[in-house]
């Protein structure tokens, strides 16, 4: 049985890559995912047009507006000359955010007294909203705090924040691992998901039926070509990420390849489900991203879990997805010790024993 299994698993490597087309998929959209990804699907919010309307000529309001322009998230400052231009600017997204300072806003803080400026965001683009608001909010106190008397008693306190594991919080350090497991999910999704479908589209199927292998050894000669990709795949892209990107890897090499193997078992229980349903590969592939995009919604990955409403939240718990990003982000930010990852890992482990468990049932049902 380990010669015909052996040669199976030879015939799968060589047919995916013998197929310009498949070495391709395997190559060259990954790479090109990684670099856009990696710098598109940042959550931080940058070269934000600020439109800025200072009634105000005084000393205090120039320096509160060359605090906005100095700050890098500010790229670019637009004067505005009446109250009608701050909705025109945003109506026409001319704008991100407009920034409204009175009148009388050097004077009352010449005389003591609280001085308020007015902030007006445009709601259609919420998230970067949100961030915008946190960075304004962020300038408005550094400047106010200079201005109110520091108290010298024993009730003095201040709040000092520190940030543990990405102390810049450099949204590379999440995106990079991330896109780690997804990519991952797309090669090994795709390249199962062909596998059955290919062989039944060319007509080779029945030679592979009556070969001395059973449904079971040609569904495993089938699972450990992609098991092989994955792995490769994703030592390219763990290099990548630590070499290219910078990104620390502070934790355990073989606990990482460990997860990472029961991970891509699960997501190859997946692929061979979809193959076995398919008749054909164009159906395959179809499948495959029917399954992925939820799978990626429901990681974690683009919202936290903890938004989504609670059947959601147990609905993502058959994401293996979900699991296997939590592992990466622990071991390469903060070396997350064995018991964490095992804690992460066996929900992973009962999704391959049912994925891969009902694609040998399909298959047998079916062939």
């Amino acid at each position: 049985m380990a010669g015909p299994l052996r040669a199976l698993v030879i015939k799968e490597l060589l047919a995916v890559w013998a197929d310009k087309r498949s070495r391709m998929v395997l190559i060259v959209p990954p790479l090109i995912q990684l670099l856009v990804f990696s710098f598109a699907a940042t959550q931080e919010v940058r070269n934000v047009h600020l439109g800025v309307l200072n009634q105000d000529l005084g000393k205090e309001s120039r320096e509160l507006v060359a605090r906005f322009a100095a700050s890098p998230t500010f790229t670019r400052i637009v004067p505005l000359r009446h109250v009608a231009d701050m909705r025109e600017a945003i109506e026409s997204q001319a704008v991100l955010a407009a920034l409204h300072v009175g009148p009388d806003f050097s004077r009352r803080l010449a005389a003591g007294h609280p001085a308020s400026v007015q902030l007006v965001l445009d709601g259609r683009k919420s998230t970067a909203a949100q961030a915008v608001y946190g960075y304004a909010r962020h300038i408005l106190s550094g400047f106010a705090a200079e201005r109110v008397p520091r108290s010298t008693g024993d009730d003095a306190s201040s709040l000092v924040v520190r940030h543990w594991f990405n102390s810049n919080l450099d949204s590379l350090w999440f995106t990079v691992p991330g896109l780690l497991g997804i990519l991952i999910m797309l090669v090994s999704l795709i390249v199962t998901a062909l596998s059955v479908a290919r062989e039944r589209e060319m007509g080779t199927l029945d030679q592979l039926l009556v070969s001395p292998l059973g449904p079971g050894a040609i569904l495993l000669g089938k699972a450990l070509p992609a098991l092989i990709i994955g792995v490769i795949e994703g030592t390219v892209i763990l290099l990548a990420a630590v070499v290219v990107f910078g990104v620390p890897f502070t934790g355990s090499l073989a606990l990482l390849y460990a997860a990472m193997t029961v991970y891509i078992a699960a997501v190859v229980g997946v692929g061979l489900f979809l193959s076995s349903l398919s008749a054909t590969q164009q159906q395959a592939i179809l499948g495959a991203f029917v399954f992925m995009v939820p799978a990626i919604l429901l990681s974690g990955f683009a919202a936290p879990v903890e938004n989504m409403p609670d059947w959601l939240q147990t609905l993502s718990l058959a994401d293996p997805l979900r699991h296997f990003l939590r592992i990466i982000h622990g071991v390469f930010l903060k070396d997350m010790p064995a018991a964490t990852v095992l804690e992460f890992a066996w929900p992973m482990a009962v999704i391959a024993l049912v994925t891969l468990g009902a694609s040998t049932w399909l298959f047998r049902s079916r062939f």
